[in-house]
């Protein structure tokens, strides 16, 4: 966000419109009752329900100012005379309110905002509304970003990339998915051919296997996906490809208070009496792995008729996908996950039965090596029983690898149904849709990483919008104010920099007895003696967590596990 813009001598007056900090609404506006002269430290400022507030200012303190009435709502905030914290907000809020639009241009960035609701505004008449013109021609959209990338790559042949990015529950994955379809529409033929069709089949399929619902978001990507779409040389779509990030797999086995497991979870369990359904023996979703969160049900929403949207999405998809039949064979190994946890000795030996059975191995095998380890001391290989706890950190790390593995397969049978069947494309259009910024009660090395991604797309924004801009503001010798931003390099440098937490991660999981404690403790020297690291702080009460402060948040984090989700990714 560009600094705040104080006031100046030009609109220091009587009645100059000025913003202030609100415990409650963040920012009001305010009109100063006295002229401002230099030196001043005070200013008198009636407020819109005409109180009278009395604030103390510095010169290096003042109130930034608002802008003229006249470009209240603009629909492009470059449009504005003051670009600061509050006139932003107060443009993005009269657009919403006042104007019933979602989208806001920022120069080459559009900003969205979520309405939780669905509108009538992505038709094939808005699409229609929006092929073929430019940007500035027409109101803010999602389709007016996609075919100004269009337009860019069919006419200058230049491979484009849109990212979406935001906070976790901002609706990344929904513009996403529009993004997709308007290219499905303008790169097709009159009627969807089998490639749009197959490129839009693959989003109910991803969002059942990589979508969970958190505290934040009842639909929200647990993976980061960038999907390039191939274009022929009439600027048809010939074919895609997928490539993902980071599954949180370590939803597989738990899931924190009101949150769900991945939707494929409790699909499968809520249609447990389909009769294709019968020989996997679900129940209720009240196995462990589905029912920690104590949340089971989204409101507004049925597992049953979302099941039936993944196999048709399959259908789709069939004669593209090896082994792939009436209900996709990958699906089972989903039940096994599942059935790794009973409720007494009895149901454990059932699900052990029925779990051995599915993956295709023995029983009384796999029932050895759920309870037992194999050690290689002096030569020798000596099989050792597992403690309780050890028993259940195995078969939760089998129950995450199984997932982890399905996931995979997924996504390489999907891109194989993707893949051009009209040979190389001549130019392609990428969208990333990559997990947003979050923070829970409970972060741990997923959350670390996400956010780290988060941290790397908010500098190719400041680049792309701040840094690149006032370059050519300077070449071009044009007069121009510098807008000053909050440059995250430093934060980025205490992740990925020489002896930043991942150099020290990746040292500790090299040593021979390398732990989570150790790592933890090589921060504290590293980041908190002789000169404390702006971005990193220690909790008061714990010695195995630690503090972030990113750009968006600050971000408490436990470190269990880490090393062992550092080696695994």
């Amino acid at each position: 966000m560009s600094s705040l813009i104080p006031l100046n001598s030009d609109f220091s007056h009587y009645g100059a419109s000025v913003w202030i900090p609100d415990p409650d609404a963040v920012w009001v506006s305010a009109q100063l009752l006295n002229d401002y002269k230099p030196g001043e430290k005070q200013l008198s400022l009636q407020l819109p329900n005409g109180n009278v507030r009395h604030t103390k200012v510095s010169p290096s303190d003042l109130p930034p100012l608002g802008n003229p009435d006249i470009l209240e709502g603009e629909n492009d905030l470059t449009a504005l005379s003051f670009l600061h914290e509050p006139a932003v907000l107060h443009n993005l809020r009269v657009r919403f309110l006042d104007y019933n639009s979602i989208y806001t241009y920022c120069g080459i960035v559009l900003v969205a905002i979520n309405p939780y609701d669905h509108l009538p505004i992505y038709g094939e008449e808005v699409i229609d509304a929006y092929s073929g013109q430019d940007m500035t021609d027409m109101e803010p959209h999602i389709f007016s970003v996609a075919e100004d990338a269009y337009r860019t790559m069919t006419r200058e042949e230049k491979n484009q990339s849109i990212i979406i990015s935001g906070e976790s529950g901002s609706g990344k994955t929904v513009s996403a998915k529009f993004t997709m379809r308007y290219f499905a529409v303008v790169g097709g033929a009159s009627q969807q051919t089998s490639v749009e069709e197959r490129v839009l089949a693959s989003n109910p399929i991803m969002e059942s296997i990589g979508n969970a619902k958190t505290t934040r978001n009842d639909n929200s990507s647990r993976f980061g996906k960038y999907i390039e779409i191939g274009f022929g040389k009439n600027g048809d779509i010939i074919g895609a490809n997928m490539r993902t990030y980071l599954l949180e797999k370590s939803r597989v086995v738990f899931q924190a208070s009101a949150e769900r497991n991945y939707h494929i979870f409790y699909q499968l369990c809520a249609s447990r009496d389909l009769p294709e359904m019968r020989s996997l023996k679900l129940g209720e979703a009240s196995f462990r792995y589905t029912n920690q969160g104590g949340d089971m049900q989204i409101p507004g929403t049925d597992d049953v008729a979302d099941l039936e949207r993944t196999r048709n999405a399959f259908t789709i998809l069939e004669s593209f996908i090896l082994g792939i039949s009436q209900l996709p064979s990958n699906i089972l190994a989903l039940h096994c996950s599942l059935s790794l946890v009973g409720l007494s000795s009895q149901a454990e030996d059932i699900s052990l039965t029925n779990f051995s059975k599915l993956l295709g191995v023995e029983g009384s095998q796999m029932a050895h090596w759920l309870c037992h380890r194999r050690l290689t001391v002096g030569g020798e290989m000596l099989v050792k029983p597992m403690t309780g706890q050890q028993a259940v950190e195995a078969r939760d790390a089998l129950a995450k690898h199984i997932y982890g593995q399905l996931f995979t397969w997924t996504v390489e049978r999907l891109n194989s149904a993707l893949r051009s069947q009209r040979g190389q494309a001549k130019s392609f259009i990428g969208v990333l849709d990559i997990y947003g910024f979050e923070t829970f009660e409970r972060n741990s090395f997923e959350q670390f990483c996400i956010n780290y991604a988060n941290e790397k797309l908010q500098q190719q924004f400041n680049r792309h919008v701040f840094h690149l801009e006032q370059e050519e503001y300077i070449r071009e010798e044009l007069a121009w104010s510098r807008i000053e931003f909050s440059d995250n390099q430093q934060c980025i440098n205490l992740i990925e920099g020489q002896l930043g937490m991942f150099d020290l991660l990746d040292e500790e999981c090299r040593m021979p007895k390398g732990s989570d404690e150790n790592w933890v403790r090589k921060l504290y020297d590293q980041h908190l003696t002789s000169v404390p690291h702006p971005h990193f702080r220690k909790p008061r009460m714990s010695t195995s967590a630690f503090i972030v402060l990113h750009f968006a948040d600050t971000v408490p984090l436990i470190s269990f596990s880490s090393l062992v989700s550092f080696q695994t990714v």
